[in-house]
């Protein structure tokens, strides 16, 4: 659906950049977990599960918004294939978004390993204990990782080129968003015709 104001929804910007936050903490959480033993890791898997788990719960609730709200068109001027790999990438984004905390709690519970949240809450396995299944999903969890990553930098690399190269305002459709033309108020009607217009 496309939305007529030119830009996203406040509350999908919101979730955007909550997102956004998460998912570059577990991007460094996940190198130097793959980096550490001991104590550290042990730490930074405890951080790892939850934050994964948050960002499951938001994507669930970030994709029906984004559906019931739509998003603004994208300019007039870009390349129909540049539009087909913008849509396509933010469907692979939320599908991986979606995919990798899933995984992981598979991976988990395949593996006999309880998710923990903190303050005692366990999540109940997904799967059944299965060490095969397990080295399956491990090795999937780490490919999608890898995929992820690849389209964080090309959405990355996206949104630069909208906001420094082109303007175009899609950056801004997601950050600040668009200044709203000021109403005229009656107090307007002494000003001359002519100071209003901007110079040519």
């Amino acid at each position: 659906m496309t939305r007529p104001s030119p830009d996203f929804h406040l509350a999908l910007r919101v979730l955007h950049w909550v997102m956004a936050t998460l998912v570059l903490a577990m991007l460094f959480i996940g190198v130097f977990m793959v980096s550490t033993t001991g104590p550290a890791y042990v730490a930074l898997l405890d951080l790892h599960r939850p934050i994964g788990i948050l960002i499951l719960v938001l994507v669930l609730l970030r994709l029906p918004l984004r559906l019931a709200t739509g998003a603004p068109a994208l300019p007039d001027d870009l390349a129909p294939l540049q539009k087909r790999i913008a849509w396509g990438s933010h469907v692979l984004l939320y599908a991986t978004l979606f995919a990798l905390p899933l995984i992981g709690w598979g991976m988990l519970s395949a593996g006999g390993y309880p998710v923990r949240l903190g303050g005692g809450i366990v999540l109940p396995p997904i799967l059944p204990h299965d060490l095969a299944l397990y080295a399956l999903l491990r090795a999937a969890h780490t490919a999608v990782a890898l995929a992820f990553f690849a389209l964080i930098l090309l959405h990355l690399a996206a949104a630069l080129m909208h906001g420094l190269v082109r303007r175009d305002g899609v950056l801004r459709s997601m950050t600040t968003g668009h200044r709203r033309p000021r109403t005229p108020s009656a107090g307007d009607d002494d000003v001359p015709v002519d100071s209003a217009t901007p110079a040519a």
